[in-house]
């Protein structure tokens, strides 16, 4: 244990924790710890801290030495400080037993609430609050919570118990046919029927009766919240957000306070500002006469909170009180759980509220404007999601209305903004079934809970009956931007036989529907979507983004079209052209470079190539045109010439026919290219080495696409690449080649073309001579797949059977994370370190970059930053997200001076290996 206190307390308007200990008391704990400071109404209570979780685990399911005793001495101290005790006949004290990590798991662990009733203290609760059909509510709904929660019974199990109560009794004294019957519809005789049976179920599944020893009932929810941070729904959620290094989870010990005490009593959940727009209003639900878990449970359709301003406007103005003073405190917008018992407003919980992506960057940016933030702290805000999730699809607006009147099939609450089409599928397991098998689906559920959480992340929308906008449903859609209507009441759903209808109309499931997330419709079948335009929000906060950061943002981009897609985005050149893909455009393009490969003779071989150089060319030219004078790193041919061939006998015949050659041939020609492993064969600049002819037409393609450009008055700055070099006197040989071939069209054609020649570092060997390299490279771009494959020993194609043990905490667990995603720091991070570091001793101002797709990964873009690269780049998609984390790393670590990327590289010193 890293500190001898395991337990927190807060109460009568002090507390023994702080806000900023969220990684010791958990989120929850933190922010009932500051709330009590900063002087707002918030129950007694205390937190057992994330290390007892952590422990607990760590030590065969114990807990630390002397911990029972300090939940003991705080309990009493609780006790005294409210003047009740837990569990009294006369005047009980109880509470709720909640969960809370660091980081905002919604709905994947455990509650129990009015811990401390049993058949003797409910009598005494009834009595004190001269409500006994209250205290009876609180009664069965602990039975149920403690039961489902601490003892594994089923929840339908007693969810049934009181379906059968309604229909047997409360129906039939209500004279109530059809329609639907609420839990606020069963009296006090009827709840006494509920409570006994619902022992009957506890008794059943369990094997003992319901304990009526408060402390009993204490130890087994603190039991069943800790456990909880195991659960398979907990540890899938973790997985799938990326979270990692957290201890476990804390548990809040709370004085209960009910929502559930009639009708000036009510329960809610609020944001700030909000979540999906970003507008600074104020945003959420509530339900009278109820408790905090039917919000969020969806059992009920919420009031809007705008309605409590006309029901109890006090209250209403209270809490907005509370909203502006969090706000201010927190800088930030938040999510708040508040109760109100009998017109007094108590708030249980702030955390930073989830939002949209739009909302993200309108909040941002909205928050400096208003003079609450500084432009460094709205760029800390974003995340890469938040980004990725900005172009939001939408319905295509050129569908007419009336063709959307016309399927018009239901509508709900607009929960989480943007659309979604997919297939029906009415449970979790189906939707997952689905997604591995290529489908897109929307799952519709009557109302979703945690364990639903993989069928919803495999989901591409989710559609729920009941439930309000901050319904588990919603919380977790927004969460991963996904498409999102709840509330949908209109639908009758039935699981068993996979259907549902809405209007007269019955859809199945595999039926297509479209949903759209901003409105709240639902239509019976898949409409087109399109992405919109990025809000000006994001326009302003990139603005500072690119303001913050020294290191630059390239590019992987083969074709004009891409190359002007990623302008749009951001990028300031391009890091990777890769020359093999343009040979894959066209059929006529693939035949010309088979045509070369199959040839027998110099001649033939070099008609080939003449037929591939007006199409490479014709290419640059369109590359360099649409880079205006930003940087073009061009990869020289990279892969094995087997990746051109056909392999198949009906296609190896048609390539015979098409080049007027006999098919032994061919044949021939293609089993000469067989390779044990042609990764590791005739590649890269060993192609260039062997057949110097390709080298030759590629930079010509290269050098006359620029002196064209030239002419034409457009800047260019082409920057010649040789891949998987493994020594410095391989690259002077290439690079005299080169410069032979580039410089006489220069002079023959009287313009000036700039061009730098350099090379990929991607083979360990490289990385070692980075010195003697860089005597002849004037730049280098660290090639992190393949260096990664190589510093491995694993094949990307092939490590997906066996990689996720290696990150899979739960089992290996050897590796942080998957190394082709986010860069390994330790050790292919080492070879990055340890090439920069010699290269730039022979060549101080050597130009480095990386052009592997961990150019656009957060983590590996930071510690590009620290090594002080010059630029990274990636997919034209991931280049605003690049951009992000380059400020973020320039703002958590600012450069002593900014090395700007495309400096004129200097000259090297004395020339070592190179130069022999």
């Amino acid at each position: 244990m890293a500190t001898n206190k395991n337990v927190y307390f807060f109460g009568g308007g002090k507390a023994e924790g702080k806000g900023h200990m969220k990684e010791l008391l958990g989120g929850k704990g933190a922010g009932l710890a500051e709330m009590t400071n900063i002087g707002l109404p918030v129950p007694a209570g205390f937190t057992i801290t994330t290390e007892v979780c952590d422990y607990y685990f760590k030590h065969n399911t114990r807990y630390p030495a002397g911990f029972s005793k300090e939940v003991i001495k705080n309990l009493k101290k609780l006790e005294r400080l409210v003047g009740k005790k837990l569990g009294d006949a006369k005047d009980p004290l109880l509470v709720s037993v909640r969960s809370g990590a660091a980081q905002s798991m919604p709905g994947m662990m455990e509650t129990i609430l009015n811990l401390g009733l049993n058949d003797k203290s409910i009598e005494g609760l009834a009595e004190k609050t001269n409500n006994r059909r209250f205290a009876l509510d609180a009664y069965r709904r602990c039975i149920l919570m403690y039961g489902s929660t601490a003892m594994n019974v089923e929840r339908e199990k007693f969810d049934d118990e009181l379906e059968g109560v309604k229909n047997e009794f409360t129906r039939k004294r209500l004279k109530r046919k059809n329609g639907l019957i609420l839990d606020t519809d069963v009296n006090e005789s009827e709840l006494d029927i509920l409570i006994e049976r619902q022992k009957a179920v506890y008794k059943a599944e369990t094997g003992e009766d319901f304990p009526q020893d408060p402390i009993k009932q204490l130890w087994g929810a603190i039991d069943a919240v800790i456990g909880s941070w195991m659960v398979d729904k907990a540890v899938t959620y973790r997985r799938l957000e990326n979270m990692t290094g957290l201890k476990g989870t804390g548990v809040n010990i709370v004085q209960m306070v009910f929502g559930n005490k009639g009708e000036d009593s009510g329960t809610g959940v609020c944001f700030t500002r909000d979540p999906n727009s970003g507008k600074n209003i104020f945003y959420g639900d509530l339900l009278m006469n109820a408790q905090g878990e039917d919000v969020v449970a969806g059992i009920r359709t919420p009031l809007h909170l705008d309605d409590l301003r006309k029901i109890m406007p006090a209250a209403y103005k209270q809490l907005n009180a509370v909203r502006l003073k969090l706000e201010a405190h927190y800088k930030d917008m938040q999510d708040i759980e508040f109760t109100i018992e009998e017109g007094k407003l108590y708030i249980l919980q702030t955390r930073t509220g989830k939002r949209s992506p739009a909302a993200t960057f309108k909040i941002a940016v909205d928050m400096v404007r208003e003079k609450l933030t500084k432009e460094h702290e709205a760029i800390a805000r974003i995340t890469a999601k938040d980004i990725e999730g900005l172009f939001y699809p939408v319905i295509d607006p050129s569908i007419s209305l009336s063709d959307l009147k016309k399927h018009l099939f239901a509508n709900g609450i607009e929960a989480v903004p943007g659309a979604a089409v997919g297939k029906i599928v009415f449970n979790a397991k189906d939707a997952e079934d689905w997604c591995d098998q290529g489908e897109d689906v929307i799952l519709v559920r009557q109302e979703t809970s945690p364990e639903d959480v993989g069928g919803m992340h495999a989901a591409k929308g989710i559609l729920t009956a009941t439930g309000g906008k901050t319904s588990h449903a919603a919380v977790v859609a927004r969460g991963w931007g996904k498409s999102c209507i709840v509330g949908c009441s209109e639908l009758q759903i039935d699981s068993n036989e996979k259907t549902m209808t809405a209007r007269g109309i019955t859809l199945r499931e595999g039926d297509f529907i479209t949903l759209n997330g901003s409105t709240g419709d639902v239509f019976s079948t898949g409409l087109d979507l399109t992405k919109p335009e990025p809000p000006a929000a994001y326009k302003s906060l990139m603005r500072w983004a690119d303001k913050a950061r020294t290191l630059k943002v390239r590019t992987n981009a083969d074709t004009p079209y891409d190359a002007t897609r990623a302008i749009a985005l951001g990028a300031e050149g391009i890091g990777l052209c890769r020359t093999e893909h343009m040979f894959f455009d066209t059929q006529e393009r693939r035949l010309a470079i088979q045509k070369m490969i199959v040839a027998e003779d110099a001649e033939t071989r070099q008609s080939a190539i003449d037929e591939l150089l007006p199409y490479q060319k014709k290419d640059f030219e369109g590359i360099f045109t649409a880079m205006a004078g930003k940087p073009v790193t061009i990869r020289l041919l990279d892969p094995p010439l087997h990746e051109f061939v056909p392999h198949r006998d009906a296609e190896q015949k048609r390539l015979a026919n098409e080049l007027d050659i006999p098919l032994k041939q061919v044949k021939q020609s293609i089993e000469k290219l067989r390779e044990t492993n042609p990764m590791l064969g005739l590649r890269g600049a060993r192609l260039s080495v062997s057949y110097p002819e390709i080298l030759d037409m590629q930079v010509r393609a290269i050098i006359e696409a620029a002196c064209d450009c030239r002419k034409k008055k457009i800047r260019v700055m082409p920057e010649i690449m040789f891949p998987l070099v493994i020594d410095a006197k391989e690259v002077a040989l290439l690079a005299a080649r080169t410069r032979k071939v580039a410089d006489e069209i220069i002079k023959r054609r009287k313009v000036t073309v700039k061009y730098l020649i350099g090379t990929m570092i991607e083979v360990p060997r490289a990385a070692l001579l980075a010195d003697e390299i860089a005597g002849v490279a004037e730049f280098f771009s660290f090639g992190t797949n393949d260096l990664t494959q190589f510093t491995f020993a694993l094949s990307r194609d092939d490590a997906g059977r066996f990689l996720p043990d290696y990150v899979d905490d739960k089992k290996a667990g050897i590796l942080k994370a998957d190394p082709f995603q986010s860069l390994d720091q330790d050790g292919v991070g080492m070879l990055v370190k340890m090439g920069l570091k010699k290269g730039r001793e022979t060549r101080p101002n050597l130009k480095v970059g990386i052009c592997g797709e961990h150019g656009g990964d957060p983590d590996s873009v930071e510690f590009c930053h620290l090594l002080g690269l010059d630029y990274v780049s990636c997919s034209p998609f991931r280049v605003p997200i690049a951009r992000l984390a380059a400020a973020q790393a320039a703002i958590k670590y600012p450069r002593k001076s900014k090395k700007a990327a495309g400096k004129k590289a200097c000259a090297p010193k004395k020339s070592k290996k190179a130069s022999k």
